[in-house]
């Protein structure tokens, strides 16, 4: 069962080791949407060597085509085809839902769907994938809550006649919030027994109404479904967009994840909660891989331990990722981006990383040649640390640099990475006394990564 690490809860225990899930994935429909041939996608994540995916349970859909902020949203695997949407309820004999067929009878499950849900569970589970199921997201505005089952032009039940800032409260959703505990109860059942998986409450809370009482009831209705039944699964609570300081988590909330975290300040932030912090969801930074590569190694060695970028190249007909981003499109995704990813996944893990911690302090850029790129204004210099025993190093921007590095004295050996190439180059081995010492790094482009390792001897 996936737990917070019990000597560092800042990172994820999995079979046996200290985890730090990277993902980089379709957009949450892999199983609503019934067209979308999981299976390949899933072989595809764990080739690239990631580790992380998320999916929605079908009571939030999109369109498949729409404007999303200043981009696009084309071939959006969250809005099926007509007629292609699976979701927990069956249908009725009743034509009439927005998005195609018939209406929905929310007192009556699909028993395909959950067989649907079963199946991914497992296919991830055996391509070494962790799942994070979001039980909910927010209707950002009438359209949106027009897609719904729960909408009472979608069902045949008559529920869902209220606005749809009022569905996710504990005193204005009127017999949905029924709806919405059993469903709780139904999914938590299926799932009772996969290890690969983690619940978040509800997707991007801070939107659509959606009230804090209400995120406490369901946190509190997970773990009371699952109390007595041996191991639980963690819970996790999407915090904000960006950073925000957490000052009252719930006692079952074990994961508090925020979206687009970059720079990464919501971790030192949020760090003496002693609770694992992720980013999982990024975009709006245009296509193009090195802002969400960079945003990734700054958060991982910040002691952030969930990373999962949002791929807009997985659609139906191209679930292995190949899909050709519009320039418009409003977030990246490409098998170069998910090979720089999995990158960082077998570098993080090469360290002991449940006795480092984040300390910037211990690495000065002493020399800078060559201008700066990828629209930076200023080099970035990440380090996470052991002191005396093992760095990890993280530069962004310039094109060759000059470190000091602050060591105490021993013997060190150390190894450049190119995050773009996967390229190594060995960096010396040397005594050391004193002070810091003068790494020079090789010629690189956009970025490149260190790794110094007391030596044997």
């Amino acid at each position: 069962m996936l737990k917070l690490h019990p000597d560092n809860p800042h990172y994820f225990l999995w079979r046996g080791r200290a985890t730090v899930l990277i993902g980089s994935g379709e957009h949450y429909g892999a199983v609503l949407n019934s067209a979308f041939d999981y299976r390949n996608y899933l072989r595809t994540l764990q080739a690239d060597g990631l580790n992380h995916t998320r999916l929605f349970t079908g009571v939030y859909v999109e369109a498949e085509v729409w404007k999303c902020g200043d981009g696009m949203l084309t071939d959006n695997t969250l809005g099926p085809g007509p007629g292609l949407l699976l979701c927990p309820y069956a249908r009725s004999e009743t034509p009439g839902y927005a998005h195609g067929g018939c209406k929905f009878v929310l007192s009556r499950w699909d028993e395909a769907y959950f067989a649907r849900l079963r199946d991914f569970v497992a296919q991830a589970d055996a391509h070494g994938v962790l799942v994070e199921v979001n039980l909910f997201c927010p209707f950002y505005d009438g359209q949106f809550w027009g897609l719904s089952p729960w909408h009472a032009a979608n069902n045949v039940n008559g529920l869902g006649q209220c606005a749809h800032t009022d569905v996710y409260t504990l005193d204005r959703s009127g017999p949905l919030l029924e709806v919405q505990e059993a469903l709780v109860r139904r999914i938590v059942a299926e799932l009772r027994d996969c290890a690969n998986v983690y619940y978040e409450i509800c997707n991007e809370p801070y939107f659509g109404g959606v009230t804090l009482a209400w995120q406490r009831h369901i946190a509190a209705l997970i773990a009371s479904e699952e109390a007595g039944s041996g191991e639980q699964h963690l819970i996790s609570q999407n915090i904000a967009n960006l950073q925000a300081r957490v000052t009252d988590p719930h006692a079952a909330v074990s994961i508090l994840n925020f979206h687009y975290a970059w720079p990464p300040d919501t971790v030192a932030m949020n760090w003496a909660l002693g609770r694992l912090i992720g980013d999982n969801e990024t975009g709006f930074r245009g296509i193009e891989d090195a802002p969400y590569r960079r945003e990734a190694w700054e958060f991982v060695l910040a002691v952030g331990a969930l990373y999962s970028h949002l791929d807009y190249s997985f659609t139906v007909g191209h679930e292995d990722g190949s899909y050709a981003l519009r320039p418009d499109q409003a977030g990246g995704g490409s098998p170069a981006l998910r090979a720089q990813l999995g990158r960082l996944k077998e570098f993080i893990e090469g360290f002991d990383v449940l006795h480092m911690q984040a300390d910037d302090s211990v690495v000065r850029v002493a020399e800078l040649s060559g201008p700066l790129r990828g629209g930076l204004t200023q080099i970035s210099a990440r380090a996470l640390v052991q002191p005396g025993e093992q760095y990890a190093l993280y530069i962004a921007g310039g094109a060759r640099v000059r470190l000091g590095v602050a060591l105490p004295p021993g013997r060190y050996s150390a190894e450049w990475l190119h995050p773009r190439t996967g390229q190594r180059e060995a960096a010396g081995c040397w005594e050391h006394g004193f002070g810091e010492r003068a790494v020079q790094s090789p010629a690189y482009e956009e970025d490149i990564a260190l790794s110094i390792r007391r030596a044997a001897g």
